[in-house]
């Protein structure tokens, strides 16, 4: 049997690379041949994925870099990739073409439409991005990340869940410690976006804890380089123990320690919390165009796993509030926890190798 060729399309940032490799891991597993088409900018992204994987670059661009001349040139540039990947579409007759999102997915996507090749898209946020949103109605499936996404009418929206890593996995069953009068795990981190607005904030509402709770919090925090330091002289003068850095190592460890997490609602960050099955507080990218941080963290908040704090509303004395109630209330936030759980979707991955595979019914080898 000739070995099924999968290309996966995908932009150049993580939360679409993410979710791409998961996917191309799982279909080598499974005997696939598969190719990464991106663009210069999502090359850089790819040191994760298999040597097996064969990286394609083409020529493609956004509109949203550059000054006037190069945003007039970027018709012209998508057109070029287009054409090239159409022509080399009609050689190879791939079996599954599948989108992640980005401008780099236009080309793949545009080609296996002209070809006729079977296709399919993931979008990891609970709306649409540009790109996808323009292919939407011309695939055989919309693979969703978060649940429920807005798709155009005529869609067919299936709910997969984002791909995590299997570190995250293997930490689901890691049983979570009530708060109480022990050492209780804070963990706060936001993206390279937005974590100064954490800085700002988090260590204002510490203080405004009562001592006997405060004394009880061992924090860790995520902030920008330039934010560190007086971050951490915060912390210092309310004598605490904390770690602030510009990266927080071993993720799925403090995930599965921490009693509450404060962190921005990026899908990734919202599957991994909901597999863990911790308590939250949401606190989504105010100057997101479509506001899909918003729409990522409705399903935890809807089923009592997370409170959704908008940017306008997280003051230091909303925030300790509100944290004050969370970590005073065992029983309610073990109930956070469960909640948590209910919504997540640990076989994402799975789902998605599901999808591929029923369009291409007679080619899938045993895995």
């Amino acid at each position: 049997m000739t070995q099924p060729h999968l290309i996966i399309a995908a932009g150049g940032t993580g939360g679409h690379m993410f979710p791409a490799q998961a996917l191309s891991e799982a279909m080598l597993r499974k005997g696939w041949r598969v190719t990464l088409s991106t663009d210069a900018r999502g090359a850089r992204y790819v040191g994760g994925f298999s040597h097996a994987v064969e990286i394609r670059q083409v020529s493609s661009a956004t509109f949203t870099r550059g000054g006037p001349l190069a945003k007039l040139a970027v018709p012209f540039r998508i057109m070029g990739g287009v054409f090239s990947a159409t022509l080399r579409m009609m050689r190879e007759k791939p079996d599954v073409v599948v989108g992640f999102g980005g401008y780099p997915t236009i080309p793949a996507m545009a080609a296996a439409r002209l070809t006729g090749r079977p296709r399919m898209l993931h979008e990891q946020n609970g709306v649409l991005g540009r790109v996808n949103r323009i292919f939407a109605k011309h695939v055989a499936h919309v693979a969703c990340g978060t649940w429920p996404t807005d798709v155009p009418l005529g869609a067919d929206a299936v709910h997969t869940g984002n791909p995590v890593r299997a570190a995250i996995v293997e930490r689901g069953s890691a049983p979570y410690t009530p708060p109480g009068d022990w050492p209780m795990s804070l963990l706060v981190f936001g993206g390279s976006q937005g974590a100064r607005i954490l800085s700002d904030v988090v260590p204002a509402a510490i203080a405004l804890l009562p001592e006997e709770l405060r004394q009880h919090l061992r924090i860790a925090q995520q902030a920008r380089e330039e934010d560190v330091a007086r971050v951490q002289e915060a912390y210092d003068f309310l004598g605490m123990r904390v770690e602030v850095d510009t990266f927080l190592h071993e993720m799925p460890r403090r995930l599965s320690e921490a009693q509450l997490v404060i962190c921005r609602s990026g899908a990734s960050s919202v599957a991994d919390i909901n597999v863990v099955g911790r308590p939250a507080i949401y606190v989504p990218l105010a100057i997101a165009v479509r506001d899909e941080q918003t729409a990522n963290a409705r399903g935890p908040v809807e089923a009592g796993a997370a409170v959704l704090m908008p940017e306008a509303q997280f003051t230091p004395e909303t925030l300790a509030q509100t944290i004050a109630e969370i970590l005073s209330q065992p029983e309610a936030a073990t109930q956070m926890s469960i909640a948590a759980l209910s919504v997540a979707v640990p076989d994402a991955t799975e789902r998605l190798v599901e999808l591929v595979e029923s369009l291409a019914p007679n080619t899938t080898p045993k895995g």
